[in-house]
């Protein structure tokens, strides 16, 4: 055995030890790297506060099972427009037309069905694939046209706005004219039991639409392109990511969604009026995405916390109402809400920088 040379022997009796660098986290970063990685938990902590004070406050009414299927029957055509807004600010886009695809959809399916005399589920068809071609439109003009989303969907949104009045001259379509011709528009009106609480199909559909896209964005290629395009979309490029067809499938799924909340929207108000074309429901939807901590710089945030935003402005309107506030206090606590939301998500973002 050949004897060891003197580095060796001067090597065996050195320390083996590996260095290692323990980083000693505060609290605070602890926090911060808690809300970073899970996305919804501050807009779940908020409603759950929401809850807990508007209980104390009012009593037990406010825990009433009547009382919190409503806010969910309130919230459910927000919850949908609010889950296709979410797809595209995760693009680090914004869709301000979406309210006014909704719109122009529900009139299409009940013209289609009610003044055109077509088989319901033709009518509904067809409405989807109008409210798919106005997102199509949009997405033609981001990822192809290099337009700034703010530009292309406000144009869009006046463009839509307008060939809603013209087309339907302004003429709403009673609800017993579609219960007596088209009743498969009212399907989502459909309630049912759930021990003493009331659900109506169309709060099942907003659920199951939201935990259907939370899978997708989270357990597929296409979701991770979505969050990777949000990002940076050079570097999603660069990494061979087909980013145009991505902005092109997230516009056009947002306004598919768009006519599928129209779909729903029916069975909520009854009758199809192309006046509700200047309700806010974009406004509505834009809240319930920020608030749940969807983040307007793209790439971060879960649709959770979007199901989670619509349920607080449920809670406190709801609250509000009970209490007998002035209608105008709504409107600041959603102002503040807002406000507090983006400056979470500053801070927040101040992990990963």
């Amino acid at each position: 055995m050949a004897q060891a040379q003197e580095f060796e022997k001067v090597l065996s009796a050195s320390d083996t030890s590996v260095a290692a660098f323990d980083e000693h986290k505060s609290a605070v970063k602890r926090i911060q790297h808690f809300l970073h990685s899970t996305p919804a938990a501050v807009p779940l902590i908020v409603l759950l506060l929401s809850i807990v004070i508007f209980g104390i406050t009012i009593g037990g009414r406010f825990f009433s099972s009547y009382t919190l299927t409503l806010i969910l029957q309130q919230i459910a055509i927000v919850g949908i427009l609010g889950a296709a807004q979410t797809l595209v600010i995760l693009t680090a886009g914004i869709d301000l037309s979406i309210g006014v695809i909704m719109v122009i959809s529900a009139v299409i399916m009940g013209n289609c069905a009610v003044s055109y005399g077509m088989p319901s589920v033709l009518a509904v068809a067809i409405g989807l694939a109008a409210g798919a071609a106005c997102g199509l439109l949009n997405g033609l003009l981001v990822a192809y046209m290099k337009l700034p989303p703010f530009i292309v969907t406000l144009g869009t949104w006046n463009i839509v706005m307008a060939t809603n009045f013209i087309y339907s001259a302004n003429e709403t379509i009673r609800d017993t004219d579609v219960d007596n011709q088209a009743p498969l528009l009212h399907l989502f009106a459909l309630s049912f039991k759930v021990g003493t609480a009331v659900l109506t199909l169309g709060v099942i559909a907003t659920v199951v639409l939201v935990l259907v896209l939370w899978y997708v964005l989270n357990h597929t290629a296409w979701g991770r392109h979505v969050y990777a395009v949000g990002d940076d979309q050079e570097a999603a490029k660069l990494s061979g990511i087909q980013t145009k067809k991505v902005l092109m499938t997230v516009y056009t799924l947002a306004g598919l969604i768009a006519a599928f909340a129209a779909w729903v929207s029916i069975g909520r108000n009854g009758s199809i009026s192309p006046s509700a074309a200047v309700t806010d429901y974009n406004l509505q939807a834009i809240t319930a995405t920020v608030i749940g901590g969807i983040s307007l710089f793209g790439g971060r945030g879960s649709i959770l916390g979007t199901l989670f935003g619509a349920m607080i402005v449920g809670v406190v309107s709801m609250g509000l109402n009970i209490l007998g506030a002035d209608p105008q206090w709504k409107v600041l606590l959603t102002g503040v809400l807002i406000i507090g939301a983006v400056a979470i998500d500053q801070w927040i973002r101040k992990v990963s920088a």
